[in-house]
């Protein structure tokens, strides 16, 4: 229970008149009109009248000189407002002592080691010491999910791309290289887990290589992002050249980097046999070939998705033919015609054109307008450098996307960013990809540079425009967690559509009635599965290291909770949904490899202190492997 301090000069300027202290003369104004002097008054002679008034006068006088005397302190003052208060001012008179009314009495005040915050959800009020110890607690929870869908994946799967945690075997939809096994590497290793980082690190050098050499088939993205990006930043995180070195558990580092040079000698297929600079999208690892995928196109988001890790790796082996590869494709999509800054979702390793006029942030998109920023933060951020270009071509794209893709949806405003199927000459479509979540995490980096919005403006970094992309990061987080939140089961769909004034479908609302935002989302039954997917405790994550508002924190303990409630497999392992907006819902069998890459590590670093893995010095793939900024420098 607080104590009452004494009051303060603010509190003497209370909004609330009920507390708000009144002057002398008020006072006796109001005594003369109300009290019983006002009857005597209007009885009494005039001589009379003039003797009260007289009293009154030596009363003021008195008061004023007991005030007066000399300078004192704001807190002398306040004592001396109070002691008035409780004694009599003149001496055999009760009447003078009316006129001086005791100061209102205000609300408690908690001495400055009793300050409190709110939750986030304006429901509970804890002090400093307290709110920590809770977001440590929560953050334990996360890493005991962490060790469950490990566990799983221990027992049933160990050595197989995923889980299929309800029919208790692995399978392999990646090429087969374990890619579970890297992908949840730096996640323990970034969450102390040395007994995991033992499991997964033998696992890496005992089977990975051989693995590499003689599969066939994979996917130049996926494997890069999940697999190559995982070993980079194992190699990192466990004490590789200029390293943090966070675990003593596994192998050494030199064993990361080994297998990562070999993987990736044989992913550069894809771009030295292409006839232009645009890779193949797949590629056969056992005889370094690569071809393109069918129908001959390759996503746009594919082949722009690659260049951090690429980097990275040229970096830390010294060799610059992996960077120079993948920044050719940068290079050359400066070139390309693009409508505000924004690009079709397919491209051609043929022409290397753009093909179609898909326009979205979704689905094959996404990772293009992801890398522009972070490669050019990966460089240093600095003006001068090489990439600079890269930084340029992303505020074109983010003033192409406020201009062009974002809507408020009806009757509530959700920020959403719709679609151009048919580009810019076509219809706008209200809908929006789970995926597209990652943007506002990407337009806060964008806006401070991996520093906290006060620290920016302290260091004058933030202009009109970094300010207007942090309120459209701001606003679009909230409609990710509301698209959760919308749900009967507080899981967001894989796809969702806002409610405009040129759409509408009834009857496919998220199931949640209470949700003020129940009109605004549009569930169809195709788009209502939900695939334990990142992006928004990825926002969630980068928002709260860049406002320090702790409603983000609270929004991604209610996902959590969720995950939890909803997908968690007895037996070890979480499941994918089948349908958000019925509870229960059915489950799909199968984890990705991302929930333990991605998802559980962003929240994990989501409730943990912002010097872990701090964003002025890492940057994330898109897999959410943090890799260093500027080694070399």
């Amino acid at each position: 229970m607080s104590k009452s301090l004494p009051y303060s000069t603010k509190d003497v300027d209370y909004d609330n008149a009920k507390f708000r202290h009144r002057s002398f003369s008020k006072v006796i104004t109001q005594n003369l009109l109300t009290g019983n002097l006002k009857r005597d008054c209007v009885s009494c002679s005039t001589g009379k009248f003039l003797f009260l008034i007289l009293i009154f006068g030596v009363a003021y006088l008195v008061l004023a000189h007991a005030s007066s005397g000399g300078v004192v302190s704001n807190d002398e003052k306040i004592v001396n407002r109070i002691s008035h208060a409780n004694s009599s001012i003149v001496d055999g008179t009760g009447k003078i002592k009316r006129f001086w009314r005791r100061p209102p009495r205000l609300p408690p005040r908690l001495s400055p080691d009793e300050k409190v915050r709110s939750n986030g959800a304006g429901q509970i009020l804890e002090n400093p010491d307290a709110v920590r110890s809770m977001w440590i607690a929560r953050q334990q929870k996360v890493k005991e999910a962490f060790l469950h869908a490990w566990s799983g994946y221990k027992k049933f799967a160990m050595g197989r791309d995923e889980l299929m945690p309800l029919s208790r075997q692995g399978v392999d939809g990646l090429g087969g290289l374990g890619a579970t096994v890297v992908d949840a590497l730096d996640t323990a290793m970034i969450m102390g887990l040395d007994e995991v980082v033992a499991e997964a690190g033998s696992w890496v050098e005992e089977h990975l290589s051989e693995r590499i050499r003689n599969k066939g088939q994979v996917n130049l993205f996926e494997t890069t992002i999940r697999v190559l990006g995982g070993l980079l930043s194992a190699y990192h995180l466990s004490g590789g050249e200029n390293g943090m070195n966070i675990t003593q558990a596994g192998p050494k580092p030199e064993v990361y980097l080994e297998t990562a040079k070999d993987l990736a000698d044989r992913l550069l297929s894809a771009f030295t046999t292409s006839p232009t600079v645009i890779p193949f999208s797949d590629v056969i690892l056992h005889d370094k070939s690569a071809h393109a995928a069918p129908g001959g196109l390759s996503s746009t988001s594919e082949v722009s998705t690659v260049q951090l890790e690429f980097n990275y790796l040229s970096s830390v082996s010294g060799d610059q033919k992996y960077g120079l590869e993948a920044m050719k494709v940068m290079d050359h999509m400066k070139t390309l015609p693009k409508i505000e800054g924004l690009v079709p979702i397919y491209i051609s390793p043929h022409s290397g054109e753009f093909s179609g006029e898909n326009i979205r942030l979704g689905s094959r998109g996404d990772s293009y307008y992801e890398y522009l920023v972070k490669v050019w933060l990966q460089s240093g951020d600095s003006s001068n450098s090489n990439t600079s270009f890269l930084y340029e071509m992303y505020k074109e794209a983010m003033n192409g996307v406020r201009h062009r893709l974002v809507q408020k949806s009806i009757p509530n405003g959700l920020v959403f960013v719709g679609e151009l199927p048919y580009g810019l000459n076509g219809d706008f479509s209200p809908k929006m990809d789970h995926l597209v979540c990652f943007l506002p995490g990407t337009l806060a980096l964008g806006a401070t540079k991996g520093l906290t919005k006060k620290q920016a403006m302290q260091n004058n970094m933030l202009n009109f425009e970094d300010l207007e992309n942090l309120k459209l990061a701001e606003d679009l987080t909230k409609t990710c967690f509301e698209m959760y939140a919308v749900t009967s089961t507080g899981l967001a769909p894989e796809i969702a559509y806002f409610h405009t004034k040129d759409f509408s479908e009834e009857g496919h609302d998220g199931g949640n009635k209470s949700s003020e935002f129940v009109n605004d989302i549009i569930i169809r039954p195709a788009d209502r599965h939900n695939l334990l997917r990142p992006e928004t405790v990825e926002s969630l994550f980068v928002l709260y290291r860049t406002t320090e508002d702790p409603k983000y924190r609270e929004w991604g303990w209610q996902i959590f909770e969720a995950f939890e409630k909803h997908t968690k497999v007895d037996t070890g392992g979480y499941c994918s949904l089948d349908d958000v907006t019925s509870v229960p819902p059915h489950k799909r069998d199968k984890m990705e490899t991302f929930f333990l890459g991605e998802t559980l590590k962003y929240l994990y670093l989501l409730f943990a202190d912002r010097s872990l893995i701090p964003l002025d010095r890492f940057v994330f793939n898109t897999e959410a492997h943090p890799i260093p900024i500027n080694l070399k420098k």
